[in-house]
């Protein structure tokens, strides 16, 4: 037990040491959605996943804390497997009910989906996204490091966030759209 806690730390300090900042999403942008769901998804986040994954593919996911969608290239996947593998064991040293361990599977690789986009860098952002996020006509695309966020505008102007709320404000405003 100890030793596969200890080869899930040494994992995660791995993939840390090789991340570095030419492969972090930084940044953000407001973009319309259509009535299908088509969005343009933004070109520092299409050149990033570029970087980062073979596939041209963006996978998004329920955010484990905030109301919005967390998305990342194809190849994160990994690291979202051994995040959910590292809480467990934790959970299962303190004692902690696997229901938890359980319910970030599900979150994790249940509440998710995978979408390419076009050739002039669109996706179709599925139903159940739009859902989750409660996207309805505008996007708020935000970096956040290895990941990067889409946002109801709105959702972001009320999370709590002060810094958040102070860039969907002035996304809406450069848009021409009161916040």
């Amino acid at each position: 037990m100890a030793r596969a806690r200890e080869r899930g730390r040494s994992a995660l300090r791995g993939r840390a040491e090789k991340v570095d900042q030419e492969h972090l999403h930084n940044g953000s942008a407001l973009n319309a959605v259509d009535a299908k769901g088509r969005l343009s998804v933004p070109a520092f986040i299409r050149a990033m996943i570029e970087r980062r994954s073979p596939e041209k593919l963006i996978v998004l996911g329920k955010h484990e804390a905030d109301a919005c969608l967390v998305a990342y290239d194809a190849n994160y996947k990994r690291t979202v497997l051994a995040d959910v593998q590292r809480r467990r064991l934790r959970d299962e040293e303190h004692g902690v009910d696997l229901r938890a361990h359980h319910s970030r599977n599900r979150r994790a690789f249940g509440l998710t989906e995978s979408c390419a986009w076009d050739s002039s860098g669109r996706i179709i952002l599925p139903p159940m996204m739009r859902r989750i996020g409660r996207i309805e006509d505008l996007v708020l695309f935000v970096g956040a490091g290895e990941t990067f966020e889409l946002w109801n505008p709105q959702l972001a102007l009320d999370s709590g966030d002060p810094d958040l709320a102070e860039l969907a404000a002035y996304r809406l405003e450069e848009r021409g759209v009161a916040p």
